[in-house]
């Protein structure tokens, strides 16, 4: 018997509900800034705590762990449930964490406090992402771009931000951060009423018609070796991006003894690229097809990655954000791809993806910094630029076309 699926998913407005997906990413603007905050005021806290890399590396993963495991089930979850309300809950997360971190004087208690957070984190994205997907009116790649783009200016912004209000004056200072926190809680509360109306109406439609749980000529086996393809990308892309999001800082104050406050100008300058990036990729992918956009976005950087590691400064920077614009044209793609796959089971595929990604981000700062202790900073950015070169097995992903 063929396996088949409840469409009732499906989105019931008609055209692209702009409002509604600005609103949405800026909500992730204001998850992942306050998020950034974590990564960009390591330095003071290896200064003040006295921490290895290796302790910077587990910081990293505990925060990045609890951001992921959770995702996959809050994904599952919310596709049989939908819960309007996860979304200001998970920023409620976020809000206790930043306080906590703000006052926190052991590093197991900056462990708890990160964690906090990565559990805000892992409420938020599942649901967000369903919420992108329902207002895109068929447009998915546009609608992800809009929403991880709100992301990724979020992880830009918050390393600028924490250069000018927490490393000049201190650890309590990012409890000034909480104020983002409190007013996403109020946007996003707004955001879930729409999404609480969509789907009452959704509920008073006839009968949806049943249609395959897998993309058309896919078959099961196919289908999750394509996912597993996709999975290795996600672990390429974002073991690269963990070396740069914790350890860029570290290699420009090492290598070319700069100032702590200059690093996170120019980690700046490459999260705003990868910003950029984002833009570019759900669009291009809508145009030309995700496939494409996933292969050239992932191998596409390795020329740059493979390069940065020999330059001075300027192109040092210089090519660290044409990485960033390269690279982060991916995930857009990726996911959008992955939902093509298994229509119907947004929240899941999303859970899984963001949560694997998250996962290996915070398992490569945690080896990278181990590594880094026992070779150097330097070596970390040698052997991490052969990573996009796994992106050649782009090529065993089949032709899908989503509806």
């Amino acid at each position: 018997m063929k396996t088949t699926i409840n469409t009732s998913t499906s989105p019931i407005v008609k055209g692209t509900v702009y409002s509604i997906l600005f609103a949405i990413s800026f909500g992730h603007l204001l998850n992942d800034l306050m998020q950034s905050v974590i990564p960009a005021v390591y330095p003071m806290l290896k200064q003040q705590f006295n921490l290895t890399f290796t302790q910077i590396g587990l910081i990293t993963l505990v925060f990045q762990l609890s951001a992921s495991i959770l995702q996959p089930f809050v994904g599952n979850y919310t596709d049989r449930k939908p819960n309007p309300q996860s979304l200001a809950i998970g920023m409620g997360f976020t809000l206790l964490g930043l306080l906590s971190l703000s006052i926190a004087d052991q590093f197991a208690f900056l462990l708890s406090s990160v964690a906090l957070i990565g559990i805000g984190s892992s409420v938020f994205h599942p649901e967000a992402s369903r919420v992108a997907q329902l207002a895109s009116g068929g447009k998915k790649g546009l609608a992800q771009s809009i929403f991880q783009v709100g992301g990724n200016a979020g992880s830009a912004i918050g390393p600028l931000m924490a250069a000018l209000i927490v490393i000049p004056h201190g650890q309590g200072h990012i409890r000034w951060f909480a104020a983002f926190a409190i007013g996403g809680m109020i946007l996003l509360s707004f955001v879930g009423r729409w999404y609480k109306d969509n789907i009452a109406e959704r509920k008073r439609r006839p009968a949806p018609v049943q249609q395959s749980v897998y993309a058309p000529g896919l078959t099961k086996g196919r289908v999750l070796t394509s996912i597993v393809i996709l999975l290795v990308l996600i672990f390429s892309k974002y073991f690269y991006m963990a070396s740069m999001s914790s350890y860029f800082t570290f290699y420009l104050i090492d290598k070319f003894k700069i100032g702590i406050q200059e690093s996170q100008f120019y980690l700046f300058a490459f999260m705003a690229a990868v910003a950029l990036g984002t833009i570019v990729g759900g669009p291009l992918g809508d145009r030309y097809g995700r496939k494409v956009i996933i292969w050239v976005s992932i191998l596409g950087a390795a020329p740059f990655t493979l390069l940065l590691p020999h330059v001075g400064l300027v192109l040092t920077v210089a090519l660290a954000m044409i990485i960033g614009v390269i690279i982060s044209s991916a995930f857009s793609a990726i996911l959008v791809y992955a939902t093509d796959l298994v229509p119907g089971k947004v929240g899941t595929i999303a859970g899984l993806f963001f949560g694997f990604a998250f996962g290996m981000g915070g398992v490569g700062s945690a080896l990278l910094g181990y590594v880094a202790d026992h070779t150097s900073i330097n070596y970390v950015f040698q052997i991490c630029a052969y990573l996009p070169l796994i992106g050649i097995v782009t090529g065993f992903l089949p032709n899908v076309k989503g509806k």
